[in-house]
């Protein structure tokens, strides 16, 4: 709800989506392209500064939505540079200075990686990805089942808000036994949910006898044509910032 909520709500969105997946695009390249851990950072801050200053997107709302992407990077870093072993009793042993060149540079690349994502994520809308892989040619089904996916999150999402706002006006969770009973009274309500909705869709797939793909109104963005070719521009002078190490 977040990510979409900063996808729709940011300086860029009528920004064309092709430039904004050409400009992350470029910025993972660069992530890979650069010869040193310093090198990566530079890409990854400009990619920050882009989605917070540029679009305006809010810094509180990026840590929220980066928070576990880094998180599971430092418990990567983390179990790469220390190893365990036991011999009686439990020893620690750092990397050496070689290898702990080679994590930093992998770990500059992940968030030099992870930056770009997050860029192309909170500012352009999942409708608008879909459409953008439609036309890079994209096969029909794999963006059918994006849709329907992407649709089926927000209806579990409000049915899951609908439940516990009446559990919750029943005191269904004044005490820890009834927060249980409620909990799994959720459960079970989602899975019948879950189960009828899917037997619903696929009804209606046989009703149109699953001809042709899922189609949507595209959006209307302003000088698409400057955009990629400003967002060309960008991604070139990322790759070679990341490639010099300036």
């Amino acid at each position: 709800m977040l990510i979409e909520q900063c996808a729709y709500s940011n300086s860029w969105r009528l920004v064309s989506p092709a430039a904004k997946g050409l400009f992350a695009a470029c910025g993972i390249v660069a992530a890979f392209l650069a010869t040193s851990p310093r090198a990566t950072i530079i890409p990854a801050g400009i990619m920050l500064a882009a989605t917070v200053l540029g679009a305006r997107v809010p810094l509180r709302h990026y840590l929220k939505v980066a928070l576990p992407e880094l998180v599971f990077l430092a418990m990567g870093v983390a179990t790469l540079a220390v190893s365990v072993s036991w011999d009686g009793h439990i020893r620690f042993h750092m990397a050496g200075q070689p290898e702990l060149h080679n994590i930093a540079r992998i770990c500059g690349r992940s968030l030099c990686s992870i930056t770009s994502l997050l860029f192309f994520c909170l500012t352009t809308p999942m409708s608008d990805i879909i459409a953008l892989l439609r036309r890079l040619g994209f096969p029909e089904v794999f963006l059918d089942i994006m849709t329907l996916g992407y649709r089926t999150i927000f209806v579990f999402l409000e049915a899951i808000h609908d439940t516990t706002t009446a559990q919750a006006a029943r005191l269904g969770y004044a005490t820890p036994r009834l927060a249980m009973r409620s909990l799994g009274i959720l459960t079970a309500n989602l899975t019948m949910q879950v189960w009828q909705r899917s037997h619903a869709l696929h009804l209606a797939a046989l009703a149109r006898n699953n001809d042709g793909p899922l189609r949507f109104l595209g959006g209307e963005f302003r000088h698409p044509e400057r955009n990629v070719c400003v967002a060309a521009i960008g991604g070139c002078l990322l790759m070679v910032l990341a490639l010099t190490g300036i």
